[in-house]
């Protein structure tokens, strides 16, 4: 059998623990808080399909041409008028790139800053996919506490002066994924101010930010930003469809620049058809109702979320309340293998996502995150009811 000499960027196989936690958590006969999927019910399929079929009415040969690798431009001024109302980020034309999903926009960016050795700051714990994508170029990490307003300024400030060859701050300060925090507004500045200080970038990931259910509207760390070091990015698929694989990301013209290049490499350009029909989705629709229809719906979720914990889970049980996005963060005392505690849980018929691949370093034991997103109600107090029997086996 042929032993393929795959480069050093290839994860080893058995890694993608993640891959096989949702496989597990697949089974029909299991109520799954694992995955991290917006509800379907939602998706706006009529009124998307009447979008589509104006655009091959009006765009039709050319969406189906190549296009602009920058992406359409009638969705690029629909994302720069898009950041400034809703994120007080003020930019030109020139500084939106189209991307194909949020997902593109972290591989671009480790493509075009990253070099072997790097060090990249990430959040204690952090998306992991990210970390995922920051490693393939050889970064290190160094992972920054947090606490219930997000990362530490104090702790990131110390960070960086113990890693002088930090190149990136990676960052999810609206609804954290995994933990569902919010960073404040007066740490967002100071974020900005340390770029700035240590010549540092600041990648900021929004992907749920819209999803806001209770509190108060934060600005976005970009709106900080006098100097050019923060790119921001975000993305339709937690507001639209996550199918269409459409995410964008706003930074200094050289960056955006820098970044079309590579992507010109990586996939010429993201999907004409799906740019031109989101930008006819904004103009013919109310969005906004849209979003708050979605947020309603995740807010009563959370909260019929919560009140399972409250009513099923073992006393001492530590867990996030969010005021937007798709998830909670839970830490367990007393256990000390989470993969172990999932595997009690599947035997409950119940799964969750365990913590230990959100983190850079050494994870928490007994931490894991559960989705409220996607699961219909009437499922989750009996979710929760599987989840507390099996956490009340495991910390006896």
């Amino acid at each position: 059998m042929t032993q393929f000499k795959f480069s050093k960027r290839v994860p080893a196989d058995g890694t993608d623990a993640v891959g096989a936690i949702l496989q597990a958590a697949a089974d029909p006969q299991i109520i799954s808080f694992a995955g991290g999927l917006p509800a379907p019910e939602l998706f706006p399929v009529k009124e998307m399909k009447a979008a589509v079929d104006q655009v091959f009415d009006q765009h039709g040969q050319e969406a189906m041409q190549y296009g602009a690798a920058k992406g359409v431009t009638a969705l690029r001024k629909v994302i720069q008028q898009h950041v400034k109302e809703k994120e007080d980020v003020e930019a030109e034309l020139a500084n939106v790139l189209v991307t194909t999903g949020s997902e593109q926009v972290l591989d671009l960016v480790g493509k075009a800053f990253v070099n072997p050795g790097d060090t990249v700051l990430v959040e204690q714990p952090t998306y992991l996919c990210a970390l995922d994508v920051f490693k393939s170029y050889g970064a290190e990490f160094a992972g920054v506490e947090m606490d219930e307003d997000g990362m530490k300024m104090d702790a990131l400030e110390k960070a960086l002066q113990d890693h002088p060859n930090t190149k990136l701050i990676y960052t999810v300060p609206n609804f954290q994924n995994p933990t569902g925090r919010t960073m404040t507004a007066e740490r967002r500045k100071k974020l900005a101010e340390l770029a700035a200080k240590y010549d540092v970038y600041v990648l900021e990931d929004n992907p749920y930010g819209e999803i806001r259910f209770a509190g108060e509207h934060v600005p976005a760390v970009k709106s900080f930003d006098k100097t050019g070091h923060v790119f921001y990015m975000s993305t339709f698929s937690k507001t639209l469809a996550p199918g269409f694989r459409l995410g964008w990301v706003v930074a200094d013209e050289a960056v955006v620049n820098k970044l079309t290049v590579l992507k010109q490499s990586a996939d010429l350009h993201t999907d004409n058809l799906v740019q031109f029909a989101v930008a006819q989705f904004f103009a013919t629709n109310d969005v906004d109702a849209h979003v708050r229809e979605i947020s309603d719906l995740y807010g009563k979720r959370k909260n019929l979320m919560l009140e399972g914990i409250k009513k099923y889970f073992p006393a001492g049980v530590k867990y996030t309340d969010p005021e937007g996005g798709m998830f909670l963060w839970v830490e367990v005392p007393g256990v000390d293998d989470t993969v172990e505690l999932f595997n009690e849980c599947l035997k409950h018929n119940v799964a969750f996502v365990p913590g230990d691949p959100f983190f850079a370093g050494k994870p928490q034991p007994g931490a894991f995150r559960l989705n409220y997103s996607n699961m219909k109600e009437d499922q989750i107090e009996v979710g929760l009811k599987r989840l507390g029997e099996a956490l009340a086996a495991a910390v006896k």
